[in-house]
């Protein structure tokens, strides 16, 4: 059974009244329920349950109730409902997205949470975050829904994610018809990322990275794989013209050309980038202040202090 929520943010404190439009979100769903009703290719979304489920082993806390973000499929829902005695909701994106029970299934944006304050201990996500309109508006409601010293794990498609796919593009239809459309959706990189979580408010930020290469035969075969994970352009800048064939094969050649092994496959980097966060509380270690130092860096250094002469 699925619960359809269609919940507004509560705490307007520092989510954007109006935020810009990047992604086309209905269309997006629409993408991903394409994908789910033929063969969809889910070793990327698997990759990363995976590494978020191992991450999560090295926290020696428990968690009571734990949250599944917006992930396209089940498969994360799935490896926490085997966290012992924990309860676990998912906020799906579509009904075909539903994870078997214990889990408690929502249908409901991730733009939106229809959750209170505090109510979870723990919030997951994967490869759901990178495609939301309002990042750091998000990440503001994923904190309020955490219980003090609750733990904010994700993971995002990374800065590089398909910049040999946005290359081409870019080459081939400067190339062909003297211009530049978007094609490849902009990722933030994991140099930003920090200072996002520190903006919404989270306590001991990290992130990091995890390059992933993936390679196929063509670039067609990329593409035919972005499909079926429903990942393909949703940017609401579009171009709504069809893509000229010229375009598609001058951009199929540069491929070949710049991002090919010695056997002939062509790669494809898919950036996982993983964060985590917590939300304060004060049990948390805080950076000492400023002058409260009680030796100083060349002593700690084992080195000769000098003193410039003013």
């Amino acid at each position: 059974m699925a619960i359809y929520m269609n919940g507004k943010p509560k705490i307007g404190e520092s989510v954007s009244q109006a935020p810009i439009r990047i992604f086309d979100r209905s269309l997006q769903r629409r993408r991903l329920a394409r994908a789910l009703a033929k063969s969809p290719a889910n070793f990327l979304l698997n990759r990363a349950a995976e590494d978020l489920v191992e991450r999560l082993s090295t926290v020696n806390r428990s968690f009571a109730t734990v949250l599944d973000l917006g992930t396209p499929g089940p498969e994360l829902a799935q490896r926490l409902a085997l966290i012992p005695n924990a309860q676990v909701v998912r906020l799906a994106p579509l009904p075909e997205t539903l994870a078997p029970a214990p889990t408690l299934n929502l249908v409901g944006d991730e733009e939106a949470l229809p959750f209170a304050p505090g109510r979870f201990d723990l919030v997951v996500s994967a490869l759901a975050l990178q495609s939301v309109n309002d990042l750091p508006g998000s990440l503001v409601q994923i904190r309020h829904v955490l219980k003090p010293d609750g733990l904010l794990l994700a993971c995002l498609a990374g800065g590089r994610t398909l910049h040999e796919l946005r290359t081409a593009f870019a080459v081939a239809e400067n190339d062909v018809s003297g211009g530049i459309s978007p094609r490849v959706a902009p990722f933030v990189d994991v140099r930003d990322m920090g200072g996002l979580l520190q903006r919404a408010g989270f306590a001991l930020p990290v992130a990091d990275i995890e390059p992933l290469t993936a390679r196929y035969d063509t670039m067609f075969d990329l593409m035919a794989d972005l499909r079926a994970m429903g990942a393909t352009n949703t940017l609401v800048e579009r171009a709504c013209r069809p893509l000229r064939p010229a375009i598609l094969i001058r951009a199929a050649d540069i491929y070949a050309e710049r991002f090919s092994d010695p056997d002939g496959r062509v790669r494809a980097t898919f950036e996982l980038l993983f964060i985590s966060g917590w939300a304060p509380h004060e049990s948390q270690q805080k950076p000492l202040a400023p002058g409260s130092a009680k030796i100083s860096l060349a002593e700690a250094l084992g080195t000769r202090e000098t003193k410039l002469k003013p």
